[in-house]
């Protein structure tokens, strides 16, 4: 159960290195965790934040790579003696490190904490004036002292004294050489000589063309200025190495300064490197609770393409601790699902989250079971797998933790996977933690619907285009819409109805039983319906019979479950996912249709998305007229006078 693989945090942390300058700060960031300190977490949020806004105002910090900072300072340490590369290097640093407080200092303005970093650099102007007067172009200046100076002048004289020697012996000798001019081999100042004078030339043979015709021949009045020089230069390395050990040997002194930059400096490339991908994401700081609430309002996933990405609003409140989301496959359940368990480690990790806001609650662990897991080298079928995990994730899970899980129950038997499913939700309720699933089963619909403390969602779909729109909708169960699909496609009717038989079982004593869920499918009239019924048994002798239809819709009623009959008329409730007030001014009829008066518009809602807020009897007494609240003026003076009798051109309007 690899939860930083599976939500695809990894990417995240590699996304988040791409923002840092240093290759400590990258390999820092890549190993971060989300925290399950409330506090920890609450300081790396601000961190951010306070990084952003100056980000915003100001532009790229001047961060630098802090090349080999570490391991030169250890070397000096050690009574190692710094190179001039290294020391450029150490003068690099400091400059970098004054940048960098340069740009804190002014962001003070801002008047936010992280700003005042800045009073951790040292400025160390000092220590890089002296390297830089030193060493130039990674080369130790002759300026570096006065004996180096003094040296150095001694070996150009000594140098050009003997070039001149061997350049009139040039000239007076013109047909011993092969070429008219003094060259360097091995060290040492050489003429070419041709192959046939090499024995009318005095010297020292360093070297011979690769034709043989040419030796290049050091002549003996050149030996002495050559010993000349060696000396010279042997004085010049020591004087060097004395220049190279005191510069150390002032990094060494002021190594405290230098490796509080360099702390000071990583931390705020994490910091920075977190306020940019921020920038980058378009993300909003999370307020984090410990209240179990998650609210996600128009949140995306940070790895799709924002311009293609379709929002999503989703929130745990309200004593809400299960979310079952529904929806015709590719629809987004997956991706939902994923978007909550990712932004809820981003936010723990202190990382800005992309989306308007985001309220989201302290996880002691993000559990997940999401993929199929299958495993060829432990032999795990796909079920299995899922088994496996979610095992694991029982033994796990607290009141604190999230769980996600995917395509629930699937992989087995559909009635076996949807009683394993359902009897896993309940061990989530009674672990008490938050969870979200995606399922297809409708029996963990109805679980949802029935059960406190868990509430359906859908995927939503275009019916008319055959297309998911990808944004979910608390409140309510969506569906695979397969039927619906092979409907919109021109299935046979007849065809269509014993497929919907046979998915949910509608079937008694030879005859489609209907239901809610059939009629909403098929859109069409009882009788109409009843009738393909009848043609379907070969029995049309009673097509369309007025009482036969009566007696079916009073079976219907009959079968509605107890809650659709429990809310009476003037009830207050509350209908979801809008999460509006209204009352009842209709029982429900046998739709499973509720009528409810919101504001001063009635409508017909499905009992499922309807929940009592305060009875009727709490609120009217025995013998309220309910007409006081439900109709107009108008209409009641109506009622009132035809009570009495006939009135002729008078009308009663809804």
């Amino acid at each position: 159960m690899n939860t930083r693989q599976t939500l695809e945090f990894q990417k995240i942390l590699e996304m988040l290195c791409e923002y840092a300058v240093s290759e400590e700060a990258k390999k820092s960031l890549l190993k971060m965790e989300p925290s399950l300190s409330e506090t920890e977490v609450c300081n790396r949020t601000k961190g951010t934040t306070e990084a952003r806004m100056i980000y915003d105002v100001q532009g790229n910090p001047p961060m630098s790579e802090r090349k080999d900072i570490m391991m030169i300072l250890s070397l000096a340490n050690k009574g190692g003696m710094l190179s001039p590369e290294q020391l450029t290097l150490v003068s690099q640093f400091i400059a970098a490190s004054r940048r960098l407080k340069s740009y804190l200092t002014k962001a003070q303005c801002l008047k936010v904490d992280l700003a005042f970093y800045a009073d951790s650099f040292t400025s160390l102007e000092d220590l890089q004036g002296i390297i830089d007067g030193a060493i130039r172009n990674n080369q130790i200046d002759s300026s570096a002292s006065k004996e180096l100076k003094d040296i150095r002048r001694k070996m150009e004289s000594v140098s050009g004294a003997m070039k001149s020697k061997l350049e009139a012996l040039l000239r007076s000798k013109k047909e011993y050489f092969s070429e008219g001019f003094v060259s360097l081999r091995n060290g040492h100042f050489v003429l070419p000589v041709k192959k046939e004078y090499k024995h009318q030339v005095s010297g020292t043979v360093h070297d011979v063309s690769s034709s043989g015709a040419t030796y290049f021949i050091e002549p003996v009045i050149a030996v002495r200025y050559s010993e000349e020089l060696s000396a010279l230069k042997s004085a010049e390395a020591k004087e060097e190495a004395v220049i190279l050990y005191t510069l150390t040997s002032l990094v060494i002194e002021n190594e405290f300064e230098l490796m509080r930059n360099y702390e000071t400096m990583g931390i705020l490339d994490e910091i920075f490197a977190k306020a940019k991908l921020s920038a980058f994401m378009k993300a909003v700081p999370a307020s984090l609770n410990t209240d179990r609430k998650i609210r996600i309002v128009n949140g995306r996933h940070p790895l799709l393409n924002r311009e293609n990405c379709v929002p999503l609003n989703f929130e745990f409140a309200n004593g809400i601790r299960g979310v079952i989301i529904t929806g015709p496959n590719t629809g987004g359940k997956t991706v939902a699902l994923k978007t909550v368990g990712l932004l809820s480690m981003m936010a723990q990790s202190g990382l800005h989250v992309p989306c308007d806001e985001a309220v989201l609650c302290m996880n002691d662990a993000i559990l997940c079971d999401i993929g199929d897991g299958q495993s060829i080298t432990e032999n795990l079928s796909t079920f299995s797998a899922h088994i496996t995990n979610i095992i694991a994730i029982i033994k796990e899970v607290t009141k604190d933790s999230l769980v996600l899980l995917d395509e629930l129950g699937s992989g087995t038997d559909p009635a076996e996977g949807m009683g394993i499913a359902i009897s896993i939700l309940e061990e989530l309720k009674k672990k008490q933690c938050l969870f979200i699933a995606t399922t297809h089963y409708p029996q963990v619909k109805d679980y949802a619907a029935q059960s406190e403390g868990v509430v359906n969602a859908k995927m939503a779909f275009d019916r008319e285009s055959l297309k998911p729109l990808y944004h979910l909708e608390v409140g309510e169960a969506g569906e695979s819409c397969a039927l619906y699909i092979a409907k919109r496609l021109g299935l046979p009717k007849h065809m269509l109805l014993i497929a919907y038989q046979n998915a949910y079982d509608t079937k008694e004593n030879g005859k489609i039983k209907q239901n809610n869920e059939s009629e909403l499918f098929f859109e069409n009239s009882h009788i109409n319906e009843e009738q393909v019924n009848i043609e379907n048994t070969g029995n049309t002798e009673n097509t369309a019979s007025k009482p036969h239809i009566e007696k079916k819709i009073e079976s219907r009623k009959k079968e509605l479950p107890k809650k659709a009959a429990s809310f009476h008329l003037g009830d207050c409730v509350i209908v979801y996912p809008e999460k509006k007030i209204g009352i009842v001014y209709q029982v429900c009829n046998e739709k499973g249709e509720i009528g409810i008066q919101i504001a001063k518009t009635k409508k017909l809602i499905n009992y499922k998305r309807i929940k009592l807020h305060v009875a009727a009897t709490q609120m009217y007494p025995e013998d309220y007229d309910f007409s006081i609240v439900f109709d107009t003026v108008a209409n009641r003076k109506a009622r009132h006078k035809m009570e009495k009798g006939h009135q002729e051109g008078m009308e009663i309007r809804y």
